[in-house]
């Protein structure tokens, strides 16, 4: 067995492993990632990038749909048709992208990556096949994987999102098993390309994550593509037909060509033997401090294994932290509040607190929404339903959160954040000049509402 080594390894190379290599490639430090599968990891894969993807080819097949019918915009066409192993084609072309960029990125950074199967031997030793890796820093970012029922064992008709991002054809019929963020964002997509979505959900109301005010708008536009919705319905089994109980305890057979199981995401602690380790856990999931240091000196975890929020640019940013304090910079991960943003149509986007989270926290908050109905550019797209809303310290009008709904708004996601990260006040937005037309005149105006002023409304 070659042993070699190394100042850094990490193992996985999602986006939390890949950008935590780069960062320590550009500032030197001997690098070597370990991936078994495809760099770029759920995200780039069978995750973010891919279901992004497939959300725009259903949307334009639903909008040429829509101008086959009855277009306000004067415009028609004929019927079309989807040949979806051209979609996902076209789709494989951009993952093969990204996928081919993060390589290069990383021989450009002189990262040492290895393609297979870590498995740990201690805190500063990985054997990955016939090789041995000494190394003086560990950062474990093996990321999450979809949670699974054993009433609905993944096969045949019964897939996961990763099966549901890569169809052969679209089922006449789809049950969605979940109506978290996954489920919903996919249900949507597979009724536009034509298919009959049903959604069972166990809670009282779709996407139970966020407040119901926020979710009204993602319901109504659910109800008005037709897709049913089982609420405070739980799943039984399936043997051809998915039973589940409603909620008079009563035993519904729903008839369907495929049930897609998307129940969420835990971490990925298993296979790579994780227990040689004995790392404090927080439940599921690696307990770690504000550096993302582990129980274990000089292992740091990163990204879904540490646990929630499950996101991709968490996972960065920890990532770029965590190879800066290695290189010796003192660094800490305490970002005032990272965006969370669901592709849903319409999209809905949370940063920092909501007005239920402010009042929990015992603080006195104006909040205030701004309609899209009377935005200019929301009409322009013919999308006028959500708003924008702010959440402000009533004393001082430090803003603490915001969240909207609507078409688009998941690009509004920066503007929050950097606002919250910069300590803005109502004054700060209100008075900053939005360009006009655009969808962030509604952030301007929330902020004015809030000051009691807004200009259109």
């Amino acid at each position: 067995m070659q042993t070699l080594n190394t100042t850094l390894l990490i193992i996985g190379g999602g986006p939390g492993g890949y950008v935590t290599a780069i960062r320590a490639g550009q500032l030197g430090i001997s690098t070597i990632l370990v991936e078994g599968e495809s760099l770029g990891g759920t995200c780039l894969n069978i995750g973010c990038i891919p279901s992004k993807a497939l959300i725009h080819v259903a949307e334009q097949f639903h909008q040429t749909q829509h101008h086959n019918q009855h277009s306000a915009l004067g415009i028609s066409v004929s019927a079309p048709t989807l040949d979806i192993s051209k979609s996902v084609e076209w789709k494989d072309g951009i993952v093969d992208r990204l996928t081919t960029g993060v390589a290069a990125l990383l021989k450009k950074n002189k990262v040492q990556v290895f393609n297979g199967w870590a498995k740990v031997i201690d805190g500063k030793t990985v054997e990955v096949g016939d090789t041995r890796i000494q190394c003086e820093h560990l950062v474990l970012a093996t990321g999450s994987t979809s949670v699974n029922l054993p009433i609905l064992p993944i096969g045949g008709p019964i897939i996961s999102s990763t099966e549901a991002l890569a169809p052969k054809s679209v089922p006449k019929r789809l049950i969605v098993v979940g109506g978290g963020y996954i489920g919903l964002e996919l249900g949507i997509a597979y009724r536009k390309l034509g298919a009959e979505v049903s959604v069972v959900e166990a809670q009282d109301r779709i996407l139970p994550a966020y407040d119901a005010e926020l979710t009204q708008p993602v319901h109504d536009a659910l109800k008005q593509l037709g897709v049913k919705l089982y609420l405070k319905h739980s799943v039984l089994g399936f043997d051809g037909t998915l039973q589940v109980r409603d909620p008079n305890g009563d035993t519904l057979n729903l008839e369907t060509d495929q049930v897609l199981v998307a129940v969420g995401r835990k971490p990925n602690t298993q296979g790579w033997n994780l227990e040689a380790l004995n790392l404090d856990m927080n439940g599921s999931a690696i307990k770690i401090d504000s550096r993302c240091q582990t129980s274990m000196r000089n292992v740091y975890a990163i990204g879904d294994l540490s646990g929630e929020p499950m996101l991709a640019h968490r996972a960065m940013a920890q990532g770029e932290m965590v190879a800066e304090l290695i290189s010796g910079k003192t660094r800490e991960f305490n970002p005032t509040a990272i965006a969370a943003v669901c592709f849903t149509d319409p999209e809905l986007v949370v940063v920092g607190k909501t007005p239920d989270e402010a009042k929990a926290a015992g603080l006195d908050c104006i909040v205030s929404n701004f309609p899209f109905a009377a935005n200019g550019r929301a009409m322009t797209l013919e999308s006028k339903t959500g708003f924008v809303r702010v959440v402000a310290r009533r004393d001082n009008h430090v803003i603490v959160g915001w969240q909207a709904v609507g078409v688009g708004v998941s690009e509004l996601s920066t503007a929050f954040a950097q606002s919250l990260e910069m300590g803005a006040r109502l004054e700060d937005i209100g008075g900053t000049i939005h360009a006009h037309p655009t969808l962030g005149e509604a952030v301007q105006e929330a902020a004015l509402r809030a000051l009691g002023h807004a200009l259109h409304l």
